[in-house]
């Protein structure tokens, strides 16, 4: 069935709907997401509405997004950063029936994957990752607000997880007491992230905050990156977010959905390379204190992942969509898995990080 936008939507944007094709686009589950091409030369654009469920001022995004691409311009003007088009009007957002709709370059010749199925993914992925966080470094943070409030305050998450222990229903709780004990366990990654964000050489940067590797474009042919994509969540936040992020979706090759805990592993070759990939491009911009927390990365992220389904299981499934009774159950046993099996190996990439800073300093002399 075809799809057809407000009219006036697409007129704010200078289109006429007669003279477009108009199809649903991409695998995102947060914007509703289109693809417009032009009938007379075939020039395409992608057209969003913006979750106000998950943002709630969609305007934070829009100038977070600016000031981003304003320094860019001055500083690596020839950075390929994906902006909004401005409406007839100048504005970078259209509001319409308290719909907030904005509309961006469609980049030729590119693809993304939803998964890495090889190194070479994951290095290119993380390069590019890397390379925004470099480029942005010197970035004036003050005038930059959080598109959303506490998204990686691992403090916040983790008294949530005590809350919904003292207040869950007994059945949930008993059901889930072997593994609320396991998270427990891991309570000193929460102390340290707690050390560690009031250390004043753990720096708040410019950070992405959603690196999964479908927020990378990819030349179609060659697999290379060419640019970050989806910039919601660009916002000051520590380098652990975005790398921990890519620890956890990259060196794994199944999901947080996967029930098989036995296909968990920890892909050695896939660590190295997004290492690899990030550390080149931001390695030299980083304090000791961050290098020192490289492999804290993963363990914050995971960990934060994991009781963050487990909290939402004891509270009665009320922010994950789920599709049976214990979805949340086994997407938090999924991510204590994978917690386990990353600090196994922690010695040998822990070598892997330091093989990967001296590179990264050597390839800056």
């Amino acid at each position: 069935m075809e799809i057809k936008p407000n009219t006036k939507i697409l007129q704010a944007f200078g289109l006429e709907p007669e003279g477009l094709n108009v199809r649903r686009f991409g695998s995102g589950h947060i914007n509703n997401t289109f693809l417009l091409e032009k009938k007379q030369d075939g020039s395409k654009y992608v057209l969003q509405k913006i979750n106000v469920n998950v943002f709630k001022e969609p305007g934070v995004i829009a100038a977070n997004q600016r000031m981003a691409a304003d320094f860019l311009a001055v500083h690596h003007p020839g950075y390929l950063f994906i902006t909004p088009i401005p409406t007839v009007n100048g504005e970078e957002l259209f509001v319409i029936d308290n719909e907030y709709w904005r509309m961006i370059p469609f980049i030729a010749d590119s693809v993304t994957v939803d998964q890495a199925d090889n190194p070479k993914q994951a290095y290119e992925a993380a390069k590019q990752f890397g390379r925004l966080a470099s480029y942005l470094s010197g970035i004036d943070l003050k005038p930059f607000k959080a598109s959303i409030p506490n998204f990686h305050n691992l403090t916040l998450r983790y008294s949530a997880f005590q809350e919904a222990i003292r207040t869950a229903k007994e059945d949930r709780k008993a059901a889930a007491e072997e593994m609320i004990e396991e998270f427990l366990r891991y309570s000193d990654i929460a102390v340290t992230y707690e050390q560690l964000k009031t250390n004043p050489d753990f720096r708040d940067h410019l950070m992405h905050h959603d690196t999964k590797i479908n927020n990378v474009l990819l030349n179609k042919d060659t697999y290379e990156g060419i640019c970050v994509c989806d910039l919601d969540t660009l916002m000051p936040g520590k380098i652990i977010s975005d790398l921990g992020d890519m620890v956890r979706t990259y060196v794994c090759p199944v999901s947080e959905e996967e029930k098989d805990f036995s296909q968990i592993v920890i892909r050695e070759e896939y660590y190295e390379a997004l290492m690899q990939g990030y550390l080149e491009e931001i390695g030299g911009t980083l304090t000791k204190v961050e290098k020192e927390q490289l492999f804290f990365a993963g363990k914050f992220m995971i960990y934060m992942q994991g009781i963050r389904f487990l909290t939402d299981y004891l509270n009665g499934d009320v922010y994950y969509p789920i599709k049976h009774p214990t979805h949340n159950y086994d997407r938090a046993k999924n991510q204590l898995v994978l917690l386990q099996r990353l600090m196994e190996k922690e010695a040998i990439l822990q070598e892997i990080i330091d093989k990967c800073l001296l590179i990264s300093v050597t390839s800056e002399q």
